[in-house]
């Protein structure tokens, strides 16, 4: 093995996560973690539409806000594989021309998952992640457009899947409305149902067949008259 390899190696293993001491930072009022890893992600995104990247970030903004207000899920969550999984949930909505991460044949969930793992398999850090790290990573993406069975998932899946349904839902789960409100601020919802709308009908018309049988399908089978597309959540709210 390369001496840059066994470095990296030891970068991996000898992280604040693997030694119980998580380095934090405060971003919109939230303390979060602040490693090499998770600075890589927000990197990442920040190079998507405003809408999608400011959606990523609130969700993985109001999820450790979730997770600061309940001792328990402090206690129990993998904070790195949570702000992962959340802002990387929603790579299949990259509508750039021959974007890697989209197919023309898969659910946007499951491009999301696949692109999440190949992306920690190509970073410096992630590549040396355990498999069933990643597997949590994978599963809460793949999954997250499954709300109706949210309460079977494992906890930590269950976590990043409602802390992104909390950027349609609004406060809730331990997240009061003075600090979604600080989040919202800093990221603002203002392009959120017009983008998310803007995506949909870009899956229906580019991909239709991957839309039947999940939430998407209301597109597909909605009067072509209606002015506007209605947005509905997987979550159980409609927009």
């Amino acid at each position: 093995m390369q001496l840059t390899s066994l470095l990296t190696l030891a970068s991996a293993l000898t992280s604040a996560s693997a030694l119980g001491f998580q380095r934090t930072t405060h971003i919109a009022g939230v303390e979060v973690i602040d490693t090499q890893i998770v600075r890589d992600v927000q990197a990442t995104i920040k190079q998507f539409p405003n809408y999608l990247y400011s959606h990523q970030m609130r969700s993985w903004l109001f999820g450790a806000a979730m997770i600061n207000a309940n001792e328990t899920l402090k206690r129990e969550i993998d904070l790195e594989a949570h702000a992962v999984a959340t802002m990387l949930h929603d790579l299949g909505w990259d509508m750039t021309p021959g974007s890697r991460w989209v197919s023309t044949d898969k659910r946007f969930e499951v491009d999301g998952a696949i692109g999440a793992r190949t992306w920690l398999s190509e970073h410096p850090i992630g590549r040396f992640w355990p498999k069933d790290r990643v597997r949590k990573v994978f599963q809460a993406i793949a999954l997250h457009g499954s709300g109706s069975i949210v309460s079977y998932f494992e906890l930590e899946e269950s976590v990043i899947v409602n802390s992104i349904g909390l950027d349609y839902r609004g406060p809730g789960l331990g997240v009061t409305a003075d600090v979604y409100n600080r989040i919202a601020k800093e990221f603002p919802q203002t392009e959120l149902l017009s983008g998310t709308n803007e995506t949909f009908t870009w899956f229906a018309r580019t991909k239709p067949a991957t839309t039947y049988g999940e939430f998407l399908y209301i597109y597909i089978n909605s009067p072509p008259s209606l002015p506007s597309l209605l947005i509905y959540s997987p979550l159980g709210h409609t927009c």
